[in-house]
């Protein structure tokens, strides 16, 4: 049977509060009480713990609310354990860091978010950690590029703002036959793939995104087996513990509080931008979208997808130039309504960016014209709001207008 992550978010055991209310009680303290003094050594030591007799030190290492969304997000993902974070790139930097050190080597996709182009690419070098960017769609390309020094695949399930597919399954065969880490980004496609279910080690979030859904937290959450979270939190080793991204107890209630309408909202936002799409293209509008089938790797991202979740809620349209997109870009804010311009995602109403400019301006721009990131792509991540019949018809009209058709 397939996995299901609506499904596995329903069955784990609900979290009640303190005095028996229906959500979980947020735990504020920074630090917490032991009863007897012999037990303090003990929990510096790594014998007891959260997990160990329910004893808890210091909300930097684990912290009660906090845990209560990790059991969830690792419930979804169908992974052992999860750690919550103070943002994406914080769960993407510890990850990483923890899997590699001075010497060490990644083979990583060239078409990810910006920040983690910059830390790939200028950051880690100074670290001494080289990485080699491939195709993400030519798992060849990958096996080529790894060295004896390699020690992680890295990829975004659905590349940022390309939307190009990666092979999940492929990339996971490839980095176990060769001993090494295969860590995924699955921000873009919460619920619609389960990258641990096709062999990913590790998945990373920015829980900013679509699992919060709301544009108001800044938030990141890494899933994977309980043995690597503990080295994440262990208290002389753990890069999650000595690099202090702590998430707050209160950003963790309200993520909490918005999973279980998670699969709810990825169904209209993939609804939705599938419908946005094939409009765009009947018309001959530059529309990538991977639910459509002239996508190259439309079938491949089917095999991989979690039944009736469509195909995620991104799609971008290809200006041209800067100038034509800023263009088509106030033509949707500021006279059709249609979104608004404003980098991220996952929001109930549409946002719209020129990635070139915004969200990839870190990436060289000899790069972005070989990854094939024009200067005038628009990323839209489509969003709920409205009617749907009336946003497609307001960016029916905005693209006709900007004679992008």
């Amino acid at each position: 049977m397939r996995f299901d992550p609506e499904r596995a978010l329903v069955e784990i055991k609900r979290e009640f509060g303190e005095h028996g209310g229906v959500c979980p009680s947020i735990e504020r303290s920074s630090t917490f009480t032991v009863l007897e003094p012999g037990t303090m050594p003990e929990i510096f030591g790594g014998l007891r713990g959260p997990d160990k007799g329910g004893c808890f030190l210091y909300s930097r290492h684990f912290n009660p609310t906090v845990d209560v969304l990790a059991r969830s997000l690792a419930a979804m993902e169908g992974t052992e354990y999860a750690v919550c974070t103070a943002s994406g790139i914080s769960a993407i930097s510890c990850t990483l860091l923890q899997l590699c050190t001075h010497g060490d080597h990644i083979v990583a996709s060239d078409t990810v978010y910006g920040g983690t182009h910059a830390l790939l690419a200028e950051t880690f070098p100074q670290m001494g950690i080289q990485t080699t960017l491939v195709d993400p769609t030519n798992v060849s390309a990958f096996e080529k590029a790894i060295t004896p020094a390699t020690k992680v695949l890295y990829t975004e399930v659905v590349g940022n703002p390309t939307l190009k597919v990666a092979d999940i399954r492929a990339l996971a065969n490839l980095a176990h036959d060769r001993g090494i880490r295969l860590v995924v980004d699955n921000t873009f496609t919460p619920m619609v793939i389960s990258p641990a279910q096709l062999g990913a080690d590790v998945v990373v979030y920015s829980l900013t995104k679509f699992v919060n859904g709301a544009s108001d937290m800044i938030a990141g959450a890494v899933c994977a087996t309980k043995d690597f979270i503990f080295q994440l939190m262990d208290l002389h080793t753990g890069r999650v513990m000595l690099l202090g991204p702590t998430m707050d107890p209160r950003t963790a209630f309200d993520i909490y509080q918005r999973l279980p309408h998670l699969a709810l909202r990825m169904r209209e936002h993939s609804r939705r931008a599938l419908a946005i799409a094939q409009r765009l293209e009947s018309i001959g509008a530059p529309v990538v979208y991977p639910g459509l089938e002239s996508h190259p790797q439309h079938a491949l991202m089917r095999s991989m997808g979690n039944e009736g979740f469509g195909f995620g809620g991104l799609l971008t349209l290809d200006c041209g130039t800067v100038q034509r997109a800023e263009k088509t870009m106030s033509l949707l804010q500021n006279e059709e309504g249609f979104g608004y311009i404003a980098v991220s995602l996952g929001y109930f109403d549409t946002l719209i960016s020129c990635s070139g400019s915004s969200t990839s301006s870190e990436i060289p721009p000899e790069d972005r014209e070989r990854i094939g990131l024009s200067p005038g792509l628009l990323r839209i991540a489509v969003g709920y709001s409205g009617t749907l019949e009336d946003r497609m018809a307001q960016i029916e009209r905005a693209v006709r207008k900007a004679e992008l058709v």
